[in-house]
């Protein structure tokens, strides 16, 4: 069991009122899922604000309050926690409650427009293939080494990506890859994890609708090679022109793909067909049944 004061660490706190000796059962942003003895995260959504639900968690059984805003009269015996952020210290909280479960095994973030799944799915099965245990986060599925889960998000919300997490590190798997989304990026879903290596493989013009602008987009993007730390890697499409940007101010070992300009790892379509494609990277050729160009960088990367 956990206690409130130590999943607190690494949280930027503000305000403090109350016991952090408390015992906390579980982590919960929705108070439709509290548990007797549950933090509750109150987050500023985008159709929501979990502040008006602070109420409400506490009848059915939270005991503690992480908040932005602290209510103007607060309950005897409830622990209330005021933070900068929400959603940052939902994912950190997330991670310690699960004894940081990214940092047991290698998680490797792919990002872009398209290709997520496709890029993840083949390492998975790759991997897999070579004798490793591996688990997978995407769009798709989830698979926990044979275990499979429905997804509902590219970019699970943070408790549950460290709920996952910890089960592989449980089922002694060795690497995991996440599809890491614009959305996920911007709502700090990814705060607090620990990865190995992150790949770019392009952007275009969509989720616009949600980041307001392409720029706006590919900085959020941008972000997540930012943040990758000096040992992990940094793999980009050199095709994408967007790719060099994701490099710019990253700290991790840059690694670079192409199939028209020269890269670390240049692929090279020799033959294509209805029944696959024959493909040289760095002169090793590889046979495919998957087919079109795209595919060709989905296996380059």
């Amino acid at each position: 069991m956990k206690l409130l004061k130590d999943i607190l660490y690494k949280v930027s706190v503000n305000a403090v009122f109350g016991d952090t000796n408390t015992e906390v059962t579980q982590i919960a942003f929705d108070s439709r899922t509290i548990k007797n003895g549950a933090v509750f995260v109150a987050q500023k959504g985008v159709s929501v604000d979990g502040h008006l639900y602070i109420d409400k968690a506490i009848s059915l059984g939270a005991t503690s309050i992480i908040c932005e805003v602290l209510p103007e009269e607060m309950q005897h015996g409830i622990t209330f926690i005021q933070v900068e952020d929400s959603n940052t210290t939902l994912a950190i909280i997330a991670s310690n409650f699960y004894n940081n479960p990214s940092s047991k095994l290698k998680l490797i973030g792919v990002t872009g427009t398209n290709g997520k799944t496709t890029v993840a799915s083949l390492l998975y099965k790759l991997l897999k293939k070579s004798g490793y245990k591996t688990g997978l986060l995407s769009t798709v599925q989830i698979l926990v080494d044979t275990t499979v889960f429905k997804a509902t998000h590219t970019t699970p919300d943070s408790v549950t990506i460290n709920n996952y997490l910890h089960q592989m590190v449980l089922l002694g798997v060795d690497y995991c890859f996440m599809e890491v989304s614009s959305h996920g990026i911007h709502q700090k879903r990814t705060e607090g994890l620990e990865f190995a290596g992150g790949i770019f493989t392009n952007l275009s013009h969509d989720h616009l609708d949600y980041h307001n602008s392409f720029a706006s987009y590919r900085d959020v993007k941008k972000t997540f090679f930012d943040s990758l730390p000096k040992k992990a890697f940094a793999l980009t499409n050199l095709d994408d022109k967007n790719g060099t940007v994701m490099l710019q101010n990253t700290k991790a070992r840059k690694r670079t793909y192409a199939l028209k300009t020269l890269a670390d790892y240049k692929a090279k379509i020799i033959e294509k067909s209805f029944s696959g494609t024959l493909l040289s990277i760095n002169g090793i050729e590889v046979w495919t049944k998957l087919i079109g160009n795209f595919n060709a960088y989905n296996l380059a990367a």
